[in-house]
């Protein structure tokens, strides 16, 4: 009933917000002598931030249409190079009939967009600011309501072979860059494929913000996953899709719950944002203003999780630790991370990540011993959060310079 009262309470909602877009529209026309007074301006910013906060969110677009390579722009295409139900592989694509013979050949990247909430558009500041120097490529889930029950579950180890399938369609000496929840995986799938010699281990593994040791500096949300049994998650938090979206009765982890968690994390400052663009839109700022609605359009777009995917992370990552205690198995398979010799191994973690603390990240080189200390490297960016260990300023000058360089200090696996 939890998703049939949402979708009920978004519709009774239906008329108020069409009423505040014609509020809008109304006091913000040239034409409309209150447009130039206070009181008309403040009920149009009200209406504004009520249409907001009340609006449906879709999946935005990664809008990247272009990039700069040593200073050439050189357009850029998105290419769907592998379908499955769950997610598809997506390649930006360079015009390489406008680069140079030498930028032409560039590193082969996958980086591993989160499935915990928001899409994989999260990571466009990433992908961004990889383009100019790497061939790029992401993981781009599908939010399970969109899923028809006909083509089954996504589970954990469903999310493992995924892994494995693209980076076989990608092959050998391709550089996984992983994004905080799909460290764990990213990281099994790395030990499996090392213990079968696979060619298209990847070359080099970079894992940022993760929880690979949820038990090193627990956070809030790591305290949550702990505080309850798995029953409790089950019975509270999981729900089936109402008619009439394509994944009718699928048992999913809806997005508005995580979204209600995401915010609750940081009430005041998100109460503070919008008070701020209240105050924005009054005054006629409006590169502040833009500036908010750019963050919170993808900030509020989030995704359903398949039930069987979410309880199993709950379980196996956050609350009985299999991977770090050695005893995850993968379809009846021990995940043996010791057996991963060739596979380079960067960590970046966020010096105040309130998500994966200090330390859950790094723990990835505790339980890879066998790889060379010449190819291991641990990096903690001062002063930023969890999202600035993927996006923003301190990415781009000083994370990703490095990944860069780790990246070239081993082109092929086994370097």
């Amino acid at each position: 009933m939890l998703y049939q009262m949402y979708e009920i309470n978004h519709a009774a909602i239906s008329p108020f917000r069409a009423a505040a877009q014609v509020t809008q529209a109304l006091l913000r026309n040239p034409m409309n002598p209150v447009a130039y007074t206070l009181p008309g301006r403040a009920a149009a910013a009200a209406a504004d931030v009520f249409e907001s906060i009340t609006r449906r969110y879709g999946k935005p677009e990664f809008g990247i249409d272009e990039v700069l390579v040593d200073g050439q722009p050189v357009p850029v295409t998105e290419q769907i190079v592998m379908r499955k139900p769950f997610g598809q592989l997506k390649y930006f694509k360079k015009d390489r009939s406008v680069m140079s013979a030498k930028t032409s050949h560039m590193p082969r990247v996958l980086i591993v967009a989160p499935l915990s909430g928001h899409f994989a558009t999260l990571l466009r500041g990433t992908v961004r600011a990889m383009l100019p120097e790497h061939d790029v490529f992401i993981t781009d889930w599908r939010d399970a309501r969109q899923v028809p029950v006909s083509e089954g579950q996504f589970d954990l180890q469903d999310y493992i072979d995924y892994i494995i399938d693209y980076l076989h369609v990608l092959g050998p000496d391709t550089h996984v860059v992983a994004v905080c929840q799909p460290g764990p995986a990213v990281l099994a799938a790395t030990a499996l494929m090392s213990e079968d010699d696979d060619p298209c281990a990847p070359a080099t593994l970079t894992i940022m913000g993760s929880p690979i040791d949820p038990r090193k500096s627990p956070t809030v949300p790591n305290e949550l996953a702990t505080s309850r049994p798995l029953e409790w998650f089950k019975s509270h938090v999981i729900t089936s899709v109402p008619l009439p979206h394509p994944g009718f009765t699928r048992r999913v982890y809806p997005g508005f719950l995580q979204l209600t968690g995401f915010m609750t994390m940081n009430l005041d400052r998100h109460i503070d944002a919008h008070q701020k663009l209240f105050g924005n839109l009054i005054t006629g700022d409006g590169d502040s203003a833009e500036a908010h609605r750019k963050f919170y359009d993808e900030y509020l777009s989030v995704l359903d999780l398949s039930a069987e995917f979410y309880l199993q992370t709950i379980d196996v990552i956050f609350q009985k630790f299999d991977l770090p205690n050695g005893t995850m198995t993968h379809r009846g398979r021990l995940v043996d991370t010791s057996k991963i010799t060739k596979t380079a191994l960067f960590t970046v973690e966020g010096e105040n990540d309130d998500i994966s603390g200090i330390g859950q990240t790094q723990a990835a080189h505790d339980i890879c011993p066998n790889i060379p200390e010449k190819k291991q490297m641990d990096y903690i960016q001062a002063d930023v959060g969890h999202y600035g260990v993927f996006n923003g300023n301190r990415f781009r000058s000083e994370i990703q310079p490095r990944i860069r360089d780790f990246i070239r200090s081993f082109p092929v696996l086994g370097a």
